[in-house]
């Protein structure tokens, strides 16, 4: 810095300005770092206690099932989600087909014709034919290998855990795709946070400086150009 300027350079790295441009861009996308770091936590340790205590998360998951199952045919939004998965992963009910004696219209105490029956997404179908929507029918009151033909038998919880172990790979891709621009963000607000107080310390020491020991503050007039007021200013004595 020139002394006969008569300026005073409070931004002399660029990559301040950088690393603020970056935070600013992301932040239009994703939260702040405190909101960012305790979802990571969050689902960090939802993960690790899942993994650890995983007989107890698929019992709550099948509970949950079977509460939804019972509102199957009043709750559109979990009506569409299980038709999905169970053609999808050619599966059956929460723990397995016999869930659907829940539900009010399946269980075989109840009338019409779907009592002691299941979904006609659980049915093992031929894409080529016509699907029966009734195909389901009576197969809650027998035994597994007698309907195994018929429906799928086996549970969604455990076809979708298979799944994900078959494809550990993606799974990997796709939870690393969630926690690494969290991480990121988190770390680019400490970058920011620590290259403020940065800023003010150089700006106080300078400040300091430049008044010589006088009691009188000078004031600063910042100039128009660049953004957040972070470009050379004016001393005016």
């Amino acid at each position: 810095m020139s002394p006969d300027s008569g300026q005073v350079r409070y931004c002399a790295r660029f990559s301040y300005l950088c690393l603020k441009f970056t935070l600013i861009a992301y932040s239009t996308v994703f939260w702040f770092m405190y909101t960012l770091g305790i979802c990571l936590i969050i689902e960090l340790t939802g993960g690790i206690l899942a993994l650890v205590f995983r007989q107890q998360t698929v019992d709550l998951i099948n509970s949950n099932i079977r509460k939804g199952i019972e509102n199957y045919y009043d709750d559109l939004d979990f009506k569409n989600i299980m038709d999905f998965v169970q053609k999808q992963f050619k599966c059956c009910g929460g723990e397995d087909f016999n869930d659907w004696d829940k539900n009010a219209y399946h269980k075989c105490s109840s009338p019409g014709p779907l009592a002691c029956g299941v979904p006609y997404t659980c049915c093992i179908s031929n894409k080529t034919t016509v699907m029966n929507t009734l195909c389901g029918y009576k197969t809650l009151n027998q035994e597994r290998l007698k309907v195994q033909h018929i429906i799928y038998v086996r549970g969604c919880t455990d076809a979708v855990i298979l799944w994900f172990l078959d494809n550990y790979k993606i799974m990997a891709c796709v939870l690393l795709g969630v926690l690494i621009p969290q991480f990121l963000g988190v770390l680019l607000s400490l970058l920011y946070v620590s290259r403020v107080e940065d800023i003010i310390a150089e700006w106080s020491s300078t400040n300091d400086a430049l008044l010589g020991g006088s009691t009188q503050k000078q004031e600063l007039e910042y100039t128009t150009v660049g953004c957040c007021r972070c470009y050379p200013g004016n001393e005016i004595s």
